[in-house]
């Protein structure tokens, strides 16, 4: 035994005594409490011997029982005055003179306190009376880590919600009030401001508001320590959330004004880092109007540090502004990106060409015929160019007009159905006036009906010329941010529609022709207006989503010079935060961040494309069928072709993006895929295990033809993968295969299939093929993917044959899939089939096997009979 220090002998002697040798500091405490229990030769009760170590003048006995104080409550607390004797000398030893004994004992306060919690009625009451004073005592305690060790245990008993509400009013806040007064020790107030700051998320609202807000206010603004206003910089965002947003902005706005002006440095990095808490807990009006000028003083700040702060937290900030229910989507609880369900039309019950029914206007989105396709739905104030066949019909998209000159304007940005409103007559109108012959007009339109005056009226003159002038003038064709020149022309343009529209508007009433027509230049003028989108000058103050100083700033974290003034990873944090951008932008505005993405994703660094490859999926749900036709599938294919680093990203999420293209462009990748074997390093074998799960679920985008020709062939070269967790993996993607042969009644790719199986593995000669046959038929069998009567005609015979297999590994399996699946399965068991007998005779075999491994699965039983057995054998 090792040799044992001068302060343990006390103790130690007394143990060896009792055949406690091997007794070391780091030992079990029940030795302790079993040492306690043995009758000694001072002839002492186990308490009155507690009591004797507990206050002895041996510092490391005092320690012992310090560390075992749970194990002694174990003992003892069945006996009400035994309890109470050892809470005694708990508050006794809490107030011993060395500081590691109390360090000791402070440590077992949480442990204690679940004991009690769970084993005494009178928890509130003793836990009130005995503990929560020391613990608060220990706040104050002289010593650096005694002190520590109780503000740790203070948060713990919070956090796991152990102390009452009564006693954190009345204890503890005072005690922290009063370490944190302007005249309180430098030490202990900086101590106890983050105490405050961590006991503020587990407190009640009114609680904080009423008891710690004043004074946090407060310690803001404390002169005399910088790292008191550090601790609150850091900690701002968590007191905005637990105030709420009224106290934020009467208190606390103000407070971070001043932290975010402070001289050190440090202050305002913190806020920096802080701000999209901030943000998150004030009106839409505070943050637009103070929170988004004091950011761009952060952005521009002097010190480096601090605008690398600030531009990190940009993103975020940005996304603040999101309003759910414009943009139609929302984050699960799992933080998954999902599609806001549509709100029922509330106008649906008013007539067709009522005034306020907007007509046949639906503001709800068409379903896409692809499937697993969604179509989110239209931001709030953005017109749907979506047209009912009637009123209660299926909805279909409008029919192309000559006027719309190749213009398919399905969605508009909140500047245009703003000014749109300044149309009221116009709007009224019902869009399918003039429709196509597919489409059926809604009762008691105008063209329904006689009318003198479309009858002996004169015939307006052609201004088709006219409107195909205006309309190429407006840039229809156009896209993106505008620049001065065609703001300008855009602006003549939309001019020169108005000009039409107003002489229009007297005889638009009664002529069905001049509402065609109206109707055509306001479609003109919507489309002009989608073009003036990046306009600051022309964006209505309701409308303009985010602030244009932020929304700069954040496009020009890809210009180089900023990797050299603020941050090398600037451009990883823009492509990071980048789709809560655009999901706050909206897909309307999507034409603001297009070239920064174009440009995040040709970015020299790899790990700037790795982190776009990981989340374009979710860009995609953003951003709908048709941008993502458009500017996503380009990108992404480059991210097929590029580094391992970034194509795994891609390969993550190749479902979710494939599932939200449509079938044609889905198509295109099923060549590609195969592309995704191939890897950098061959010893990235989780690359292709990766694939192997993602093939499973791509099957369903597929039909049984394309899987044939093209996944099929890439799961077998999986299946014969260097690497068994890639193999197992695709074996199972295999007989997913197969099940979505039968699934679709394609009973001959099935069977192709099969007679491909058989002479890969079946009849490999490797044993780890012929051993895969056997699981790939247990999984066929356990799943039930293929009919029993084909199991039994084209799979059962090959396997069976594995019985003589040299390999005992292949027999165990074999066993294993006979035994344990195949008979336990009732569609082939309780079927009567002929080839039940030659299974069992073939299980018998495998019983008698040399190898015991074999034979053990072979006779093994399954789960449920082994749980059946011993009631019958008590039944018999």
């Amino acid at each position: 035994m090792a040799e044992i220090p001068l302060y343990f002998v006390d103790l130690q002697d007394d143990l060896d005594d009792y055949g406690f040798e091997d007794y070391s500091p780091d030992c079990d405490s029940m030795r302790v409490t079993a040492f306690l229990d043995i009758p000694g030769q001072d002839n002492l009760p186990p308490l009155t011997r507690l009591e004797k170590y507990a206050f002895s003048d041996n510092v490391f006995n005092r320690q012992i029982i310090a560390r075992g104080l749970l194990d002694i409550f174990r003992d003892f607390s069945n006996d009400e005055e035994d309890f109470l004797t050892v809470m005694a000398i708990v508050v006794r030893l809490s107030e011993d003179t060395e500081p590691t004994v109390r360090t000791e004992l402070m440590e077992q306060i949480p442990s204690i306190a679940i004991f009690l919690q769970e084993t005494r009625s009178n928890f509130p009451m003793v836990f009130s009376e005995y503990l929560i004073p020391i613990v608060v005592r220990y706040l104050t305690d002289p010593n650096n880590q005694v002190r520590k060790s109780g503000q740790e245990v203070l948060v713990v008993l919070l956090e796991q919600d152990l102390i009452f509400q009564h006693d954190i009013e009345n204890k503890v806040c005072p005690i922290l009030l009063a370490l944190s007064a302007p005249d309180s020790n430098d030490e202990y107030k900086a101590e106890a401001v983050n105490i405050i700051c961590r006991l503020a998320s587990v407190l009640s609202k009114s609680t904080v508001e009423r008891l710690l807000l004043p004074r946090f206010c407060e310690l803001c603004g404390d002169g005399k320590l910088f790292q008191v206003r550090k601790v609150c910089a850091t900690n701002f965002g968590d007191i905005c959330h637990a105030v709420g947003q009224e106290a934020t902005e009467k208190f606390l706005i103000p407070k971070f004004f001043e932290l975010c002006s402070d001289n050190v440095w440090g202050m305002r990095k913190a806020c920096a880092e802080c701000f999209m808490a901030v943000s998150y807990n004030t009106s839409p009006e505070v943050r637009r109007t103070q929170l988004s000028p004091l950011f761009i003083q952060l952005v521009s700040d002097s010190c480096r540090w601090v605008r690398q702060a600030a531009f990190q937290s940009l993103g975020p900030f940005i996304s603040t502004f999101a309003n759910p229910s414009r943009a139609g989507l929302y984050i699960r609880e799992d933080g998954t990106l999902s599609i806001r369900p549509p709100v029922p039309d509330t106008e649906s019950n008013f007539p067709c060409g009522s005034a306020s029914a907007s007509s046949c206007v639906n503001t709800t989105p068409a379903c896409s015929a692809q499937p697993g396709h969604i179509e989110p739905d239209p931001p709030v104030g953005a017109a749907s160019m979506l047209v009912r066949s009637s009123c209660d019909g299926p909805v279909e998209k409008p029919r192309e007009d000559s006027g719309w000159a190749g213009a398919k304007v399905t969605r508009l940005s909140p500047e245009a159905s703003t000014t749109f409103t300044k149309l009221p007559d116009v709007n009224n109108l019902p869009i399918n006036s003039h429709a196509g012959p597919d489409s059926r007009a809604c009762p008691g339109s105008p063209e329904d009906e006689f009318s003198h005056f479309l009858y002996w009226r004169t015939p307006l003159p052609d201004i088709s010329q006219d409107l195909e002038l205006l309309l190429s003038e407006a840039g229809l064709q156009g896209a993106g941010c505008c620049g001065p020149e065609t703001v300008h022309s855009s602006c003549v343009a939309r001019s020169e529609i108005q000009k039409v529209l107003d002489s229009l508007q007297k005889h638009m009433m009664s002529d069905p022709d001049i509402q065609a027509q109206v109707q055509v230049l306001s479609a003109a003028l919507r489309a002009a207006q989608l073009d003036s989108v990046c306009e600051p000058e022309r964006q209505p103050a309701d409308g303009d989503i985010i602030p244009q100083p932020l929304l700069d700033e954040y496009v020009s974290m890809t210009d180089p010079a900023r990797a050299q003034t603020v941050d090398t990873d600037i451009a990883k944090h823009c492509a990071y935060s980048l789709p809560g951008v655009a999901l706050t932008l909206g897909r309307q505005n999507w034409h603001c961040l297009k070239d920064t993405y174009a440009t995040l994703a040709s970015d020299v660094q790899w790990k700037v494309r790795r982190t776009l490859a990981f989340s374009i999926h979710e860009l995609a749900v953003i951003l709908g069928d048709q941008l993502t036709a458009a500017d996503l599938v380009p990108i992404f294919n480059g991210f097929l072709k590029d580094l391992d680093e970034v194509r795994i990203g891609v390969l993550k999420h190749l479902y979710d993006f494939l599932k939200l293209l449509p079938e044609d462009k889905r198509r295109e990748y099923l060549y590609q895929l195969q592309e995704f074997v191939v890897t950098d390093n061959s010893r990235n074998w989780r690359f292709r295990h990766e694939l192997a799960e993602q093939l499973i679920l791509i099957l369903e985008l597929y039909n049984p033809n394309d899987i044939y020709d093209y996944l099929m062939h890439i799961a077998l070269k999986l299946c014969a993968d260097k690497v068994s967790e890639v193999r197992w993996v695709s074996f199972k993607l295999v007989v997913a295969i197969l099940q979505k042969f039968y699934s679709n009644s394609e009973s001959a790719l099935g069977l192709n299939f099969i007679n491909e199986l058989i002479v890969r593995f079946r009849h490999c000669s490797k044993w780890v093929g012929r051993q895969a046959f056997a699981f790939i038929c247990q999984t066929v069998v356990s799943e039930e993917c293929i009919p029993v009567d084909q199991f039994v005609e084209h799979l059962l015979p090959s396997l069976l044959s594995l019985a003589s297999d040299p390999v005992p590994n292949v027999r165990v399996l074999l066993a294993k899939a006979l035994r344990q699946t195949l008979l336990e399965k009732a569609y082939f068991r309780n079927a009567g089939h002929p080839h039940l007998e030659v299974v069992e005779e073939t299980v018998l075999a495998l019983q008698s096997d040399q190898d015991q491994d074999v034979s053990f699965f072979a006779t093994l039983e399954p789960k449920r009979r082994n749980l059946d057995t011993p009631m019958l054998e008590k039944q018999n």
